[in-house]
């Protein structure tokens, strides 16, 4: 039988085949003709083009909802923060299909349509004066504005979880599937994967730079019907690009089974099994037999000493070497692993949550701030509120080939690894920038408070009225936030890939997502929470209650988020400090047993 074996995995690698991926026809994959960065290059424009159709949403949806859906201006920002979390939570929805039945390739390409047409009704709704409630300056004290309600309220909200269901599902599916392209086994695929990672922020940046400076404006200043037209075209050509570079992938193979069910199997079994006593041998516990004809697909990894409980779950009572076992009572060694690998990123996982709360200030009170201040670049053209995350945007742009091309490489010469630092020292990096991002929100907008004091500007109506300060004071929030991004989000997506079983490759992103939906809908809660605490301690009753940001206390939201940052990341660094990661999957051609191997540690 290892003879056998040893033979199928020559044959493998002397006609170049890559193991459960086949190409567009159901062929197997091939080196030669698929993957690699050539097949990488039309995911990375679908995303680029995506996060162009989307993103101006999520910066200048409250705008939308404040000035045309005549929503107040809290509303309008939990209406946008709910609707960036659902989109994100819809991730895990996607991503369990995508791994079990449709396969990552159909989940993106059936998403995406689902987000051209949602993007298609937004534009209709916004076309169609009968669709929408009438124009009214809400920010005028003696107006009466009606906010959109009864069947426009229901067309509003149908097409705009149509883009929540969309975006999240190219979120969920895309970025793995990109790093199906690649073999992480191989030297040079693997520093091709994290140069993917890092390509996917560059055109995540190209793609926002163009959302939030063209599709905005165009927003602003032509109509909303055209601003939302042209993100509707801009997904139609992200598919188009999708389905261009189909004869050149590796598609993932869909098993069928969920491996979300084999992680729940072990903590049932586990709990069954917490009277036994373990074994002082772990080789004892229950693994499949390399001599079994499944052995060739399985993957194996050794047994570790963390997490005791959950070997309770591989407990053989009496030691069998029969293949008919109940997975609700006897789980393999490597099932086990793959369970506490979960649990150990669980915390990592949790740390990511507060960050998310701070980018949603970005992308709501900060555009509300905007729409108070000057706004004026030249004479003829002012610069839309929504459009200050070009600032960062345009860093990020110059900066992640600088960082990918030049400082990796340089920083891999003495570490010795691919990402150059590892995964968590790149995630706490950008920790500590989202503090330090809030404290100075909370300092620009006491500046900004104290200048409508000054000039007696207090009810000043926001856009008629602008206030004598410049809106590129908010820039340097959007500018260190705009780094931090760069650190966190890209090292997360590289952990949380790295670290996760193979069978959950897809759901592998969804970590990052669903981390980012918490974090929206946190915000949410902690909006009404902030205004219910200090609601009877404030004229204005609550920090962040009513339509008037002079009269508000925006600058303490702000000093609280840094704080809870600081705290966030002292958590963070305690636990990443005892993280240790995944051990190398075993080949099934050596000869001794995996839960007696060694485990070999990729990052330290």
């Amino acid at each position: 039988m290892q003879t056998t074996l040893s033979f199928e995995l020559a044959e493998r690698g002397k006609h170049g085949l890559i193991e459960g991926k086949v190409d567009w026809k159901g062929r197997a994959a091939t080196k030669d003709k698929h993957g690699g960065m050539r097949a990488a290059l039309p995911i990375l424009g679908t995303f680029m083009f995506a996060n162009m159709a989307d993103l101006s949403m999520a910066v200048n949806g409250t705008t939308y909802f404040n000035g045309v859906m005549n929503l107040n201006i809290a509303d309008a920002a939990n209406q946008i923060t709910n609707y960036s979390g659902t989109s994100y939570i819809l991730t895990i929805l996607v991503a369990a299909l995508a791994d079990t039945y449709l396969g990552r390739f159909k989940a993106i390409l059936i998403t995406a349509c689902i987000e051209f047409f949602g993007l298609g009704l937004l534009a209709l709704q916004a076309h169609y004066a009968k669709l929408r409630p009438p124009l009214c300056n809400n920010r005028d004290p003696n107006a009466h504005c009606v906010e959109v309600h009864g069947g426009d309220a229901a067309f509003l909200f149908v097409a705009l979880y149509l883009v929540a269901l969309g975006s999240g599902g190219i979120k969920a599916a895309l970025p793995s599937h990109g790093a199906d392209q690649f073999e992480e086994d191989d030297p040079k695929e693997a520093k091709q994967m994290s140069t993917l990672f890092n390509w996917l922020l560059l055109v995540v940046c190209i793609g926002g730079a163009i959302s939030v400076t063209l599709i905005v404006w165009i927003q602003d200043h032509k109509g909303w019907d055209i601003g939302f037209g042209l993100s509707t075209f801009a997904m139609f050509l992200g598919i188009v690009v999708l389905v261009a570079g189909l004869p050149h992938y590796r598609i993932h193979v869909v098993k069928g089974s969920s491996a979300i069910t084999e992680v729940i199997q072990v903590y049932v079994a586990a709990f069954r099994n917490r009277k036994l006593q373990l074994p002082d041998d772990p080789s004892m516990l229950y693994e499949m037999s390399l001599d079994n004809e499944a052995a060739t697909k399985a993957e194996f990894l050794p047994h570790t000493s963390d997490l005791k409980f959950l070997d309770k779950a591989a407990i053989q009572t009496p030691p069998t070497e029969s293949e008919e076992t109940n997975p609700w009572e006897l789980c393999r060694v490597t099932q086990v692993e793959n369970a506490k690998i979960l649990l150990k990123m669980l915390p990592i996982f949790c740390c990511s949550i507060i960050m998310t709360l701070c980018l949603a200030q970005l992308q709501t009170f900060c555009v509300l701030q905007g729409t108070t201040m000057d706004t004026n670049i030249t004479k003829h053209f002012q610069v839309p509120p929504a459009s200050l995350p070009i600032i960062p945007i345009i860093f990020l742009i110059i900066l992640v080939p600088i960082y990918d091309g030049l400082i990796v490489p340089f920083i891999r010469r003495f570490t010795g690894l691919p990402t150059g630092i590892t995964y968590l020292q790149r995630v706490g990096v950008g920790l500590v920038l989202s503090a330090v991002s809030m404290a100075v929100a909370a300092f620009v907008e006491v500046k900004r408070k104290n200048v409508a004091r000054s000039h007696n500007m207090l009810d000043a109506i926001p856009l008629l009225q602008p206030l004598p300060i410049h809106v590129l004071w908010l820039s340097f929030q959007y500018f260190i936030f705009g780094i931090a991004d760069m650190f966190t989000y890209v090292g997360l997506l590289e952990f949380f890939y790295s670290q996760t079983p193979k069978k959950l490759k897809a759901l592998s992103s969804c970590f990052l997502w669903t981390a980012m939906a918490i974090g929206y809908f946190l915000s949410t809660i902690l909006v009404n929470i902030v205004n219910g605490a200090t609601k009877r301690i404030t004229k204005s009753g609550g920090w962040l209650a009513g339509n008037n940001l002079n009269r508000n206390h925006l600058n303490l939201f702000y000093c609280l988020l840094s704080t809870l940052s600081i705290i966030n990341f002292l958590i963070y660094l305690f636990f990443a400090m005892r993280y240790k990661y995944r051990p190398q999957t075993i080949d099934v051609s050596d000869e001794a047993k995996p839960n007696e191997l060694e485990k070999v540690d990729p990052q330290n």
